[in-house]
């Protein structure tokens, strides 16, 4: 029996030769990696992405599909060096060798560097990434949300953590996917739940430590809006201490690890009550300090107004003084007591002119300590007192 294209009895159709070719392609390289530049990248409307892999003496035509192409963080850039990981294969309809790509790798940090410093770019132009927005954690919570796998030892962590420095903190955890594909809209929809709940303080988002794949569901666009946008503060834990994502940005405070952003959200319990035990020592104190320094003022006030209140007083006996003395040298009395005398006649009335006395009429003559009757002998109008010279 002929083998298949042996001879013209045998001969094969195109297609079936292109099929043939195809199995033995893909059947001889299942998996590989390739090093090459990129050349020619286009972005189909369809989600593909078609390029060629070249170096100094070849071309290799490459594609990678929408599937594919979501796991990769960014686009190649074109005269970029990469590694790109598939399978070698045959596009039957044209006949052409294509190189299936489901992975590719930049030299050094490359395509993930690229994605990070795009999308932090972008959410710096729109300020969601700068400290004058950045809220202050509340200072005494009550109810903390941790959005985490309730898997993962993150959850574990912060538990502890809290249980140990505040007992009586409340506790919510609010379970997410933490990396994979799956993983942004997980951490988006559980950042909506405790947005609609609103029953928290404060936020912890993050997991523990990972490969760069692993915790790229934190350096998501839509995770990082989702951050940025939650009425709450949140502290972003990803990772360990030397790993940074685009939620430790956009979040209100980056913790290095889970236990830490614990820490940073509540306090020790007994530091609150010697702190409110020292704050009371401190109101206690100011408050006898504040009794002294107004006892002080208002004896010293009472001093002043002693003082000032006998002055007033010395100056209006002073004055009284004066006035009883001038009243005192204008009164009938003190004239009296300088040696004059009153004459008035039987009916009262004072005799103070010649003509009103009547010789042999009786009168009074009143004294400074009495009165005496007297009788009218004469009268003379040359009286001494009277004379001017």
């Amino acid at each position: 029996m002929l083998a298949p294209g042996a001879a013209i009895e045998s001969a094969l159709g195109v297609g079936e030769l292109a099929g043939y070719a195809k199995e033995s392609l893909e059947a001889a390289f299942p998996g590989l990696w390739v090093k090459g530049e990129v050349s020619n990248f286009k972005r189909h409307s369809n989600g593909h992405w078609y390029f060629s892999l070249k170096d100094a003496v070849g071309q290799l035509p490459a594609v990678i599909w929408a599937r594919d192409a979501r796991r990769i963080p960014a686009p190649p850039d074109e005269g970029m060096s990469v590694f790109a990981r598939g399978t070698l294969s045959l596009w039957t309809g044209q006949g052409k060798l294509q190189f299936m790509v489901d992975a590719i790798e930049a030299e050094g940090a490359g395509l993930w560097q690229k994605a990070f410093d795009t999308l932090k770019a972008t959410l710096d132009a729109e300020g969601l990434t700068a400290a004058s927005r950045k809220r202050r954690l509340p200072r005494y919570p009550s109810h903390v949300a941790v959005i985490t796998s309730g898997d993962g030892a993150a959850w574990r962590d912060i538990q502890a953590v809290i249980r140990r420095r505040h007992p009586g903190v409340h506790l919510t955890l609010i379970p997410a996917v933490v990396q994979g594909e799956l993983a942004p809209a997980s951490l988006v929809q559980a950042l909506d739940r405790l947005a609609r709940w609103g029953g928290a303080d404060v936020a912890i988002i993050g997991r523990g430590g990972g490969s760069r794949e692993d915790l790229w569901a934190f350096n998501h666009e839509a995770v990082a809006r989702a951050v940025a946008a939650c009425p709450i503060p949140v502290i972003s834990a990803v990772g360990h201490e030397t790993d940074f994502t685009i939620t430790d940005f956009v979040a209100d405070e980056r913790a290095a690890t889970p236990s830490v952003a614990a820490e940073r959200a509540v306090q020790v319990l007994e530091e609150l009550r010697a702190g409110v035990r020292a704050l009371g020592g401190r109101l206690s104190d100011a408050l006898e300090d504040r009794v002294d320094r107004e006892g002080r003022r208002l004896r010293a006030h009472a001093d002043g107004l002693r003082l000032r209140a006998g002055r007033a007083v010395e100056r209006r006996r002073a004055r009284i003084e004066r006035v009883a003395g001038r009243l005192e040298a204008l009164s009938p009395l003190g004239v009296l007591a300088r040696g004059f005398a009153v004459a008035r006649g039987a009916d009262g009335r004072p005799l103070v002119r010649r003509g009103a006395f009547t010789v042999g009429e009786r009168f009074d003559l009143l004294l400074t300590d009495g009165r005496v009757t007297a009788r009218t002998e004469f009268i003379d109008a040359s009286a001494p007192h009277l004379r001017t010279g």
